[in-house]
């Protein structure tokens, strides 16, 4: 069973994946550095091949994961936005949306320029995000199997509840069943 971060860019999922990977011992994997170790810089994907092509890469590199066993998976922004994708994962997975407020995220990205999807040439940087968040929220909470919260906390705080939430669960599946 692998364990999925998705979320919002900003999020911490890879900071996060991290962290679990080390704590559980299991090997992790980021969809984006898996995409940028092949085929090269996210931004120059989307600037001369376009965000269609980008998320077709996704799901090849989703394909790929799906077939492993015991991962921590942190997947790109956007993409469980795919149904495909997501029925994947969720074949051999559990995803957990690690959800942060508008601000959180906009505290975290300010400095980043690297996100091609917010180098927009006109609107700010809360406005994107804004205008994301509104559209990917509903999907996040409808493929997260758990919801993290993780304004106001640390990596490591995190990571720990991701880790806790995820265990409890198993325990208590395990539970019920032996109780039938």
């Amino acid at each position: 069973m692998n364990l999925i971060l998705c979320g919002m860019m900003g999020a911490g999922k890879t900071s996060v994946g991290v962290r679990i990977a080390e704590k559980t011992g299991r090997r992790r994997y980021d969809t984006d550095q898996m995409i940028v170790d092949r085929y090269g810089n996210i931004s120059d994907i989307f600037e001369y091949y376009g965000e269609e092509y980008f998320r077709k890469l996704e799901s090849e590199i989703v394909k790929e994961l799906a077939e492993k066993d015991h991962l921590i998976i942190s997947t790109g922004g956007g993409l469980v936005l795919k149904r495909e994708n997501n029925e994947l994962l969720q074949a051999n997975g559990k995803i957990v949306f690690l959800r942060a407020s508008l601000q959180t995220l906009v505290d975290r990205l300010r400095v980043n320029d690297d996100r091609p999807l917010l180098q927009a040439k006109s609107g700010i940087l809360a406005d994107k995000l804004s205008e994301l968040l509104r559209v990917r929220m509903p999907v996040y909470e409808h493929v997260a199997d758990f919801i993290v919260d993780v304004d106001n906390k640390t990596v490591d705080e995190t990571a720990d509840e991701v880790v806790e939430t995820v265990r409890r669960s198993f325990a208590e599946s395990a539970n019920e069943g032996a109780g039938q």
